[in-house]
């Protein structure tokens, strides 16, 4: 019934395990399938395609996203969701913008919202301007992010700049005062010429408010916040869908390992928190460069200690490391880096790990990819916007926890275990 596109493999089981909680079974496929008839097996009442097209060139984005929301078509869905991140990951030229245009104009629509509040991670839009932690998105770590640079907090500034088309704004004023008359604004703004709708929402009830207000829209465009208010209009429909989701039974057993390529701040903590309590492996771009075998090294350091509980392999480094380093690596060091972390998750995985923790959407991406996975069932939360998912297409279920790299508490990689059977 809801088809998903999120544009980046943390960013889809962020969305599903929201819908998970909302009581809707999900299924998270990764890429485009060749087929559909798992899906249709499992009862899945939403669909998410995760795609790597964040920070893909924009040509490729928007076909990417074309090509996951035809297949959602012809599988059945009607109703459609472009998932971005809450910290509206982007850059001038966008990917945001351009795919949302795509995907409205492939629709015939002439309206969309544009909603990156999640409150849940103290993520909020007041007067059109996105807040983390009540500090304005270009006063955070967000400002020096490597592949995404935010030097604005202003989303319809964001937006126009990634889009020809018309951005208004609808305000919180109009917000707290109900669906109704945020449907009249929505008019409003469409009869005006206005393609896009920044909306504000500073709490759950506001996205409550928003997602009934967007009943009727086939597409909305918005991070994993707006799930909760669509959610409800789903199960309103005559054909409802199920009360609640079954809890995912992942599976249990095999040695645990995280793999940290994120360099957010909240991924650099997290790696912080666990230097004493883990064996900690450093990926060093330069020895990458220089032609070393780091995955074999990596692999054989890490042999002898998975008996003896988790270990940590990462290339999580300080954005201002980062930044500094950037005159002295080739310009695709991304994704060298992200290809050697997934050789080494792999390598762990034929050693005999079941249960991994990937932090960072790139890195995710290229891990799952390495692995063979061709889909996630959705699991228990770990916190909010990262579930525990179990892995379909690879020889031996393993659970896998996809982590965007500004999400969880620093404490995320010790909580994580405690969540699995």
């Amino acid at each position: 019934m809801l088809g998903c596109i999120a544009d980046d493999f943390t960013g889809g089981t962020d969305l599903a395990s929201v819908l998970v909680a909302q009581g809707i079974r999900t299924v998270q496929v990764i890429g485009v399938p060749d087929t559909w008839e798992d899906i249709a097996r499992s009862g899945a009442e939403a669909v998410v395609v995760a795609l790597k097209t964040r920070t893909a060139p924009v040509a490729d984005a928007m076909e990417q996203s074309l090509t996951a929301l035809r297949w959602l078509r012809e599988i059945g869905c009607d109703r459609f969701y472009f998932k971005y991140c809450s910290t509206f990951d982007s850059t001038p030229a966008g990917n945001i913008g351009p795919v949302a245009d795509a995907l409205v104009e492939a629709l015939g629509m002439d309206f969309a919202v544009v909603c990156p509040a999640l409150p849940a991670n103290g993520r909020t839009v007041r007067d059109g301007r996105l807040f983390v932690d009540d500090v304005p998105l270009d006063e955070t770590s967000m400002r020096q992010h490597p592949l995404t640079p935010m030097d604005d907090a202003n989303v319809v500034r964001l937006m126009r700049r990634q889009t020809p088309s018309r951005v208004g704004l609808v305000d919180r004023g109009t917000v707290v005062q109900g669906p109704e008359r945020i449907r009249a604004e929505f008019d409003a703004l469409r009869s005006a010429g206005i393609r896009f709708a920044v909306v504000d929402a500073t709490d759950d009830q506001d996205l409550l408010a928003i997602g009934r207000a967007c009943a009727n829209l086939p597409l909305v465009t918005a991070s994993s916040g707006l799930a909760i208010g669509l959610a409800e209009t789903l199960r309103a429909r005559p054909d409802d869908l199920a009360d609640s989701a079954p809890e995912a039974h992942l599976p249990s057993g095999g040695a645990r390992a995280v793999i940290a390529g994120s360099c957010s701040a909240a991924t650099n903590a997290q790696v912080e928190a666990v230097r004493a309590v883990y064996p900690t492996f450093p990926v060093d771009p330069f020895a990458i460069v220089r032609g070393e075998d780091v995955v074999t090294a990596a692999l054989r350091w890490a042999r002898p200690l998975l008996a003896h509980g988790p270990v940590l392999l990462h290339a999580t480094q300080p954005a201002r490391n980062v930044t500094a380093a950037k005159s002295w690596l080739p310009d695709d060091i991304a994704s060298r880096v992200e290809d050697t972390l997934a050789s080494i998750a792999r390598g762990l995985v034929d050693m005999g790990v079941g249960r991994l923790i990937v932090a960072g959407g790139e890195t995710s991406g290229a891990v799952v990819g390495a692995l063979g996975v061709t889909g996630l069932v959705i699991g228990p939360e770990i916190s909010p916007g990262v579930p525990w998912t179990w892995t379909l297409g690879t020889p031996r279920p393993l659970a896998l926890a996809l982590k965007s790299g500004n999400f969880g508490s620093r404490a995320f990689f010790l909580d994580a275990w405690e969540r699995l059977p």
